[in-house]
């Protein structure tokens, strides 16, 4: 009898084994697939990543491939639901239900028609064309002919971004006014310049010299390209935003302006922060969190000796030139010396670093006027190209120099560099998790890496303390004044003079930030929400620690799964809590 049951044990433990491996290998080719199919639908993504097998080809942005590209969104929501959850692995249900809330937002934020909006001042063809030829690689015949193919192809993507935007038009789907002031100059920097000048021919300038011969007939093609479609369509491009576009924008700065704004900007709110905070709610975070930093920065500045009011201080820091480069190059290079001396401070924070390297570059001039201060681009997949620190280098005398630790800090290591490589290095998990978007966790993460400067001994100047303070002050302020235009009737100016009162920002900075925000609602407010939860989680940590606190163990554990929703990253603290009980 006793082996009748071990046997039936055995064949029902078999059974349900075998349902389950079945199950997440169902799960591993839905991923697979997706994956190949998003590099498809998205040749530039694939460029980006290091994945060349698209080079010759654009996203297709008609119509009817973006509504074809929605439907099959909801057809992949009906596949991975089909799959029954119960039956998967524990990391494979957090893989599944990450992935059903990524397709569900998707799908719902589809009838907001964004995608109507295709150019702004931070972005659109007029800069990301230009930018994707710095990510490919030109180191055989192919990569040059599938280039050329690829240029082919800009013009048609050119019209459909005017399609987009007439649709756009009808619609009353159209940024404001006031921030495109600076795309018809963007689009004018392509087709003003010398072919030799253009970022469009740039591979051509110095070919690999084993086929230097054979290149140089393909520069021919590109020239023909260049000068007799590309340019044209471009110009075609700015024709049509000087005379129907910049004439129809808003005037309104809002998002709930746009049709069915309201409910749009709280789905934009839920998305960035990964919560399910009000605009109210925010608003008031951030105005909790601009006084108690004020205080921080008050005290700042008796360190520093200076003799006058807050406001005083604040025009002193931006105008007196010691805190300003008079060169470029010195900018850069003073980038990269902060770095080398963050490098080696790593290990005492962190027990995992990335293998990838990473350097700084300059904004491209076309971009930089109406860019922000810095940003970050990552590595490629496949080891061609390391991961980039881009600052912006246009108006030398709005980059000061007590900033740059705490950018530095943010955008390299351990802020962007680090944790975005870590998830790309990644291993046994979906394509989708070593990317993952979730602004709150992402941008939350380098603005809580700004704060490790302290733990550093980076901020040792009190100059130095106040630029990091500001950093936490302006993004602080975006609580504010982005729930501020899109919520609360603020204006332009309103958000502008908050920022001038309450952050050590230069006035031009301050414009161009407040521009971003008016473009990109719900995007700011997520650093400030995702800082707050990490600071959160790691006091929470240290209280119930105790001794047994290891910072190492605990930024290791905030960063091994990447990206993920906030609501996760305390569930998996709160267990790591547990495991010392």
């Amino acid at each position: 009898m006793k082996i009748k049951i071990t046997v039936l044990f055995l064949f029902i433990f078999t059974f349900f084994s075998c349902n389950n491996e079945m199950e997440d290998t169902k799960l591993n080719n839905f991923f697979d697939r997706e994956f190949k199919s998003m590099l498809i639908e998205y040749p530039e993504s694939g460029t980006y990543m290091g994945r060349h097998d698209n080079n010759d080809k654009l996203t297709d942005m008609s119509l009817s491939s973006i509504e074809k590209r929605h439907r099959n969104s909801i057809r992949s929501l009906e596949k991975i639901l089909s799959i029954k959850r119960s039956m998967l692995s524990e990391n494979n249900k957090i893989n599944y239900d990450l992935y059903v809330q990524k397709l569900r937002q998707s799908i719902s934020g589809f009838e907001y028609m964004s995608y109507l909006m295709p150019i702004d001042q931070l972005g659109g063809i007029q800069i990301s064309a230009a930018n994707l030829v710095g990510v490919t690689p030109f180191n055989n015949l192919d990569d040059y002919s599938n280039y050329l193919k690829r240029l082919e192809a800009l013009p048609r993507r050119i019209k459909q971004s005017m399609i987009l935007m007439s649709k756009g038009i009808a619609e009353g789907i159209i940024p404001p006014k006031v921030v495109l002031k600076s795309v018809p100059e963007q689009i004018k920097a392509q087709f003003t310049i010398s072919i030799e000048d253009s970022p469009f021919y740039d591979p051509f300038t110095e070919p690999p010299k084993s086929i230097s011969s054979e290149v140089a007939q393909k520069a021919k093609e590109a020239r023909l390209i260049i000068s007799g479609k590309i340019m044209p369509a471009f110009i075609e491009l700015h024709s049509f935003f000087i005379d129907k576009y910049l004439p129809s924008a808003r005037t309104n700065i809002s998002v709930v302006s746009l049709p069915n704004g309201e409910k749009y900007y709280k789905h934009l709110i839920n998305y960035y922060t990964t919560t399910d905070l009000s605009a109210k709610e925010i608003h008031k975070i951030g105005k909790s969190e601009v006084k108690r930093i004020k205080e921080k920065m008050q005290s700042t500045i008796k360190q520093t000796g200076f003799k006058g009011s807050f406001q005083d201080f604040l025009e002193f820091i931006r105008s007196d030139k010691r805190f300003y480069y008079d060169e470029e190059e010195e900018l850069l290079d003073g980038y990269r010396s902060i770095c080398k001396k963050i490098d080696p401070k790593l290990s005492a924070l962190f027990g995992k670093l990335p293998r990838i390297p990473y350097g700084v570059k300059p904004i491209p001039p076309y971009q930089a006027p109406s860019s922000p201060t810095a940003y970050y681009h990552g590595a490629s997949d496949d080891g061609s190209r390391p991961g980039y620190f881009w600052a912006n280098t246009y108006n030398l005398d709005t980059r000061p120099k007590y900033e740059m630790i705490a950018l530095a800090l943010h955008e390299a290591v351990p802020g962007h560099h680090l944790q975005i490589s870590l998830a790309q290095e990644m291993k046994n998990v979906p394509e989708f998790r070593k990317r993952g978007g979730y602004t709150a966790f992402v941008e939350g993460w380098a603005l809580y890496a700004e704060s490790l400067g302290e733990e550093m001994g980076l901020y040792k100047d009190p100059y130095d303390k106040f630029g990091q303070l500001t950093y936490e002050m302006w993004r602080a302020c975006r609580l504010v004044v982005d729930t501020g235009m899109h919520a609360f009737n603020w204006s332009r100016k309103d958000a502008v003079d908050y920022m001038l009162k309450n952050t050590g920002k230069t006035s031009y900075d301050i414009n161009v930030e407040v521009d971003r925000y008016i473009t990109w609602p719900g995007q700011a407010l997520a650093y400030k929400i995702g800082e707050l939860k990490i600071k959160e989680l790691r006091k929470k940590s240290e209280d119930t620690l105790g001794e047994n606190f290891n910072i190492r163990e605990f930024h290791d554990l905030l960063l091994q799964n990447g990206a993920i929703p906030l609501y996760l990253l305390e569930e998996q603290v709160n267990n790591y809590i547990q495991s010392y009980k």
